[in-house]
């Protein structure tokens, strides 16, 4: 059946926000905001499914309700309708129409402040091609049937979702590739290098040897710069090998791993977490790992302590320092009331300090924290 000139509008503005959004959360949030507003439904929220650990994590929301705000709600546990996604019963020819088990407790309650009468949502599966991705879920405080139409428009909308969000990951995993091809370079360097230091200290003592007995000031010359090769063989090895240790990456440029990382502390915890990074940001992998680390740290804290409702890594450098920065809307603290042992602070501050930069952590209560780290950012050598 052709789609009426409504529909028509309606398609071609959520393909320009897919197109112009600067990453996968803002265009699904875009997204949302245009499918509640054309249905009348007002919340909405998108579950995906993380390609590396295939586990559940809040992706965006609309409007949720109190209940729904609360991060605990909102891990990537199972729930009815993810239940039917992971079994089949889900599919684009199939949005279904289900009493959602999440506000269920709620619902029980009679608590309507926490649920504003919400209680039932239709699930539109997201898949690429066959590929299952996520589920779109869009409801209202009152609920009515959808039209054939209106179901027709969300499956639609969603194939359009889909090729998005596999868009980006092709994206991502030509920087993975990328950085494959980078680290293959590496390793021929580090073999280029030792081959022609270890050839340049076998001349040297070649040329020694003869020396050893009738002419020791010239023996020794010869050993001395032999001896120099091998150090500088050495330190260029050590470097090298330092640019291969990655491996809390993975392989993968930091932005990259720094997503990942966001999106499976938001499955376990339901707290969401918003990754900026500066596109085709080439820094030295063990700049990378340490800035990693420091992240883990500051999200473990998080976790521990913070009782946020959000937070936000952003990744930028400038043409002589990078810089990260890991803000929660938490509880905070009072900075000079906390011991300097305290909350991973040392490590932290240790691994700025490897990168020749510096550590700051910004809190106060009821304010949340900011954990910023800096460092200085190599010149890019042709």
């Amino acid at each position: 059946m052709t789609k009426g000139p409504r529909d028509l509008v309606v398609l071609n503005a959520i393909a320009e926000a897919l197109n112009s959004a600067p990453d996968v959360r803002d265009a699904l949030e875009r997204t949302l905001s245009m499918v509640t507003r054309l249905l009348g439904l007002r919340t909405g929220w998108v579950w995906l499914v993380d390609p590396e650990t295939q586990k559940f994590y809040s992706a965006a929301s609309r409007n949720l309700p109190p209940y729904l705000q609360e991060p605990v709600r909102m891990t990537g546990r199972p729930c009815w309708c993810i239940t039917d996604f992971n079994e089949g019963k889900l599919t684009p020819k199939n949005i279904d129409v289900i009493e959602c088990s999440r506000l269920q407790p709620a619902v029980r309650a009679k608590a309507v402040d926490l649920t504003r009468g919400l209680r039932y949502h239709a699930s539109i599966p997201l898949y690429f091609q066959h590929k299952p991705l996520g589920i779109m879920n869009v409801t209202g405080p009152s609920w009515r049937k959808l039209t054939p139409a209106e179901l027709r428009l969300l499956s639609t909308i969603a194939y359009q979702v889909g090729i998005a969000i596999e868009r980006a990951r092709l994206a991502e995993e030509g920087a993975r590739l990328a950085r494959a091809e980078e680290r293959a370079r590496i390793a021929r360097e580090i073999h280029d290098t030792l081959a022609q230091g270890l050839t340049a200290i076998a001349l040297h003592l070649e040329g020694a040897l003869p020396h050893v007995g009738r002419n020791p000031g010239r023996a020794r010359a010869r050993m001395t710069r032999a001896l120099e090769a091998a150090r500088a063989s050495l330190e260029e090895a050590r470097r090298s090998v330092l640019d291969l240790r990655a491996a809390p990456l993975e392989g993968k440029p930091l932005g990259e791993a720094l997503a990942a990382l966001g999106r499976a502390f938001t499955a376990e915890t339901g707290i969401p977490v918003h990754v900026r990074a500066a596109p085709g940001l080439d820094l030295p992998l063990r700049i990378e790992a340490e800035l990693f680390r420091i992240t883990q740290e500051a999200l473990a804290n998080v976790r521990r302590h913070a009782r946020a409702n959000a937070v936000e890594i952003a990744l930028a450098a400038g043409p002589r320092r990078v810089r990260l920065s890991v803000q929660d809307d938490g509880v905070g603290f009072d900075s000079r009331a906390v011991p300097e042992r305290s909350h991973g602070i040392i490590g932290m501050r240790e691994r700025a300090r490897l990168l020749g930069g510096r550590l700051r952590i910004e809190s106060r209560r009821r304010r949340g924290t900011l954990v910023l780290a800096s460092a200085p950012r190599p010149p890019v050598t042709p």
